[in-house]
């Protein structure tokens, strides 16, 4: 039959994270196989499944065969394993995309954990409970085996094990994940992060896994690592060059959303702990501390620019000109980074309002600099270079503190006083193209 699309994801932020009442879920996991083209190791690889499912999953369970638009005879074995076998149910969609066929199963499943491995189980089925389990207790929102991690033991060759290295390095340099195997084709997520997370995922490809943890990394939901031991499947019909072209293209995207805050990454916020008590703490500034460490990270980096735009300036103008170009630019620049990491400001909406009081505490800021310098100028004539560095370094940490709070109070107020900024659509997804075998 033709499924539809389901409901649209519901605003707010996620609730505390419980663990599941399995005593009242019929299927408490859903494992998803993603196929094209494997009338081979289809049936013998979900037979071994299911074997190993019934004997070590303590609760009950369902494996969806995804059939990403097959041209072989995929979809007959696909549909006598659904006939054959109870747990296991078979999809069609006629367009190909691994991205593409987990986002759908996913958004029509009503399981509470949903999982999903390559056909050829290249993953020892060991680590499906450890896998599984963080997420059914309600300790972690989304979890991941790892070839890369201490603990794992891998069987492949230099070639693949190089490229997996270096994709995994782009990610921390360029997206600062600190997830260790964004590719390996066994991974979970709790339902109801699935559905607020999946409609902010835009790839229908290979890249689907790294932008679906990233973006869950970013909004600071908790991503558990397993082990596995993996052995490759020599006969892979993976393209490469042109999965690496991809995966590329793919964080050039992620990061410029990112970057511009384009997506409202809020929606998938957990709140502190599962007591109402960490929720409601009476006298103490929300988010404060995170605050207070940001700000003094950005601190550190402005103070940074700036020295280094003084030096550079001072080359070829008088110390108070030089002073105010740097400080200016160096204002601009500590605004915008406080905005967006400091006090998790996101999108364009006030972002001049927010440059024109950043100006206003730049302006305090150049009164004591400024004055600092005068002053120094009066007290010695001719200082060195270097003595000036050093009274500008104690000028600006003077006013740290009170540019600290004016930017807390009057620049970026509590998030729960503002107003919430309009959020861009998530990208469509069109679900027309799935058709689900039936008993």
């Amino acid at each position: 039959m033709t499924t539809t699309q389901p409901p649209g994801t519901p605003l707010g932020s996620l609730p505390p994270r419980e663990h599941l009442r399995l005593g009242q879920i019929a299927t408490v996991l859903d494992v998803v196989i993603p196929v094209y083209n494997e009338e081979r190791d289809l049936e013998p690889c979900v037979r071994r499944l299911r074997e190993h499912l019934a004997r070590t999953f303590p609760y009950g369970f369902r494996i969806t065969i995804a059939d990403n638009a097959s041209t072989d005879r995929t979809p007959e074995v696909a549909a006598r394993l659904d006939d054959a076998l109870e747990e296991v149910t078979a999809v069609r969609l006629e367009r190909k995309g691994r991205g593409r066929a987990l986002r759908t199963v996913w958004s029509l499943s009503e399981a509470p954990v949903l999982a999903y491995m390559d056909v050829d189980l290249s993953t020892d089925l060991n680590a499906l409970l450890p896998l599984v389990a963080p997420l059914i207790s309600g300790h972690s929102d989304l979890a991941i085996g790892s070839r890369l991690s201490r603990g794992a033991r891998v069987v492949r060759g230099p070639k693949r094990e190089f490229i997996s290295r270096m994709y995994n390095l782009i990610l921390r340099g360029s997206l600062a994940a600190r997830f260790s195997d964004a590719q390996c084709g066994f991974k979970a997520i709790r339902g109801e992060v699935a559905e607020r997370l999946l409609p902010m995922v835009e790839d229908t490809g290979w890249f689907f896994d790294t932008e679906l943890l990233v973006l869950a990394e970013r909004a600071g939901l908790r991503i558990h690592e397993v082990p596995v031991d993996w052995v490759d499947e020599p006969h892979s019909t993976v393209q490469l060059v042109r999965t690496a072209t991809d995966d590329l293209k793919g964080v050039w995207r992620v990061g410029r959303a990112l970057g511009t805050g384009a997506l409202p990454l809020d929606r998938l916020a957990r709140p502190f702990g599962d007591d109402p008590r960490d929720r409601e703490l009476s006298g103490v500034p929300g988010g404060l501390a995170r605050q207070l460490v940001g700000f003094c990270a950005v601190g550190g980096l402005s103070t940074l620019l700036y020295l280094g735009l003084y030096s550079l300036f001072r080359l070829g103008t008088g110390a108070q000109l030089a002073n105010a170009a740097a400080l200016l630019l160096s204002a601009v620049a500590n605004t915008a980074a406080n905005r967006r990491l400091t006090f998790g400001v996101r999108g364009r909406d006030r972002a001049v309002r927010h440059q024109a009081q950043g100006l206003v505490v730049f302006a305090i800021g150049l009164v004591l600099t400024s004055g600092s310098l005068a002053a120094l100028d009066a007290a010695s004539g001719t200082p060195s270079h270097g003595t000036e560095l050093a009274v500008l370094v104690s000028a600006n940490l003077a006013a740290t503190v009170l540019r600290f709070l004016l930017f807390r109070a009057w620049v970026f107020p509590d998030r729960a006083g503002r107003d919430d900024p309009a959020t861009p659509p998530y990208p469509s997804h069109d679900r027309n193209d799935l058709t689900r075998s039936t008993r």
